[in-house]
């Protein structure tokens, strides 16, 4: 058995030793593996609730030469994720329709694997391919048909992949069952919007709405845009979004959780909506607290992303709202593109970055070595806020080790410094302790090139950032190690 020596306990501070139950069949490492009965000095580090992500795209069916299930997992596991919420602009769309065209993108994997949607391909991914993933992982439906935006999805064909449907199911639709609804990389169009709010009303889901839409422009609008000689989008195209969603959600009381939040004037909306007590939440990802536009001279198209980098003063807004409470959580958006794809230039080229394995550093050196919050704060905002947004609960370690860890030895001629013993092998439901070890004080520089993601479109490349996760455990099973 693997047992981690003097590890602190995030939330209580509290030193304890943690003796893993296993190594799972899925586990991967970088550098040497641990032995089995390996005894681990992890002094200095933390045991964290597992990091959840509400917002990756994994390209799977349709694009997976950018990414698949099994790269993203794994990018995700050497994050310190646990738990990630798919999105549904896979190719075909995850809108539970039966495919109906056998040449359209992507339908070929789904129809050879037995399966008609998207939805029942995703839920029995690792059936189809004998594979086990090294993350935990939820399913997100399509507001609308096919993502066009002109016929919302009906209910009564995904309503079975839900949670509490009542409908039998087998493991692996428990596992992966559909718990948000969105058009991600598309707002909801005007024309149905009405029918997917009742959608979210109905399925007692909520909406996770892309709040941007433009038509027109490629960075934001201002002296970067014109500089670049590119055509800018303004930042109202996301407050418009916002103002809306806001409005139906205190007409109807169904919950909107706004993605990728990126300007002042977004936040202050959000922020009036909240203090009404309206069931609004959001997040904004690692890239709008470490950048503004002015990254796009030095990394051209590799900062290139929707909703488009903001000014330094939305960035500095964007920190402030983290300081304050007004963001709730800090999601990935984590989105693969080919470094081919990405050199087509600001007008062409595809938005977005990846994410996962470089998240925790990046939002580290911003937040906590900038001052602006605690080391426990940011676990909240990367661990429990997104697992409590995607129906589950993060591991409650202080509650673990008054339940069952050993007491330490006490008496005469007990050796000082001697901790309480957390067998993860004698506690209750094993299979649901997710945890994370960070190294928060550990420094260290991004390599894409060592990522676990099959794409490497980042812009932190080089950047050298203080925090790392080391170990991945998901069911009380070590899943992932840079010990």
């Amino acid at each position: 058995m693997i047992t981690l020596r003097n590890i602190k306990v995030w939330n209580t501070g509290e030193i304890i030793d943690l003796r893993l139950a296993s190594t799972a069949s899925a586990f991967f490492h970088e550098g040497a593996a641990p032995a089995e009965d390996a005894d681990i000095d992890a002094s200095g580090l933390t045991l964290a609730p597992g990091f959840a992500d509400p917002h990756v795209h994994y390209r799977d069916p349709g694009q997976t030469y950018k990414e698949s299930m099994v790269s993203g997992c794994r990018a995700a596991a050497s994050g310190g994720y646990t738990n990630v919420l798919v999105m549904p602009n896979t190719l075909p769309a995850m809108d539970g329709e039966t495919i109906v065209d056998p040449e359209a993108l992507g339908a070929k994997e789904v129809l050879d694997a037995g399966y008609d949607n998207v939805i029942d391909y995703l839920q029995h991914y690792e059936a189809a391919h004998d594979v086990q993933l090294p993350v935990r992982y939820d399913l997100c439906v399509c507001a609308s048909k096919g993502r066009a935006g002109h016929e919302a999805t009906e209910l009564d064909h995904w309503r079975r992949y839900l949670p509490d449907a009542e409908e039998s199911k087998d493991d692996y639709q428990r596992a992966h069952p559909v718990t948000a609804i969105s058009d991600d990389g598309l707002a909801v169009t005007p024309e149905i919007l009405d029918q997917v709010f009742a959608n979210v009303k109905d399925s007692g889901l909520y909406l996770i709405e892309h709040c941007e839409h433009h038509d027109t422009g490629a960075v934001n609008e201002g002296p970067v845009s014109r500089e670049l000689g590119v055509p800018g989008i303004p930042e109202d195209t996301e407050l418009n979004i916002v103002a809306r969603d806001i409005a139906k959600a205190r007409e109807l009381g169904v919950h909107v959780h706004f993605q990728h939040v990126s300007t002042a004037i977004s936040f202050d909306a959000i922020r009036k909506a909240k203090a009404e007590g309206l069931p609004i939440t959001c997040e904004t990802a690692p890239h709008y607290l470490a950048l503004c536009d002015e990254a796009l001279l030095k990394y051209g198209t590799l900062a290139k992303m929707n909703p488009p980098l903001r000014s330094e003063a939305d960035r500095q807004a964007t920190v402030r709202a983290i300081a304050d409470g007004t963001v709730d959580m800090i999601a990935t958006d984590h989105a693969p593109h080919t470094l081919e794809e990405k050199a087509l230039g600001f007008l062409e080229s595809p938005n977005g970055i990846i994410g996962l394995e470089c998240a925790y550093g990046v939002c580290h050196k911003v937040l906590v070595d900038g001052g602006h919050i605690s080391d426990e704060r940011l676990i909240e905002l990367m661990s429990v806020k997104p697992n409590e947004l995607m129906g589950h609960e993060s591991c409650d370690i202080a509650t673990l080790v008054e339940n069952f860890a050993e007491p330490a030895p006490t008496g005469p001629g007990t050796r000082k410094g001697v901790n309480r013993l957390l067998d993860l092998n004698r506690v209750e439901s094993p299979e649901d302790v997710d945890l994370v070890v960070l190294g928060t004080d550990q420094a260290w520089t991004v390599n894409p090139e060592q990522f676990h993601s099959k794409a490497r479109n980042t812009p932190f490349g080089g950047w050298n950032v203080t925090g790392r996760p080391l170990a991945t455990i998901i069911g009380s099973q070590l899943m992932f190690s840079r010990l």
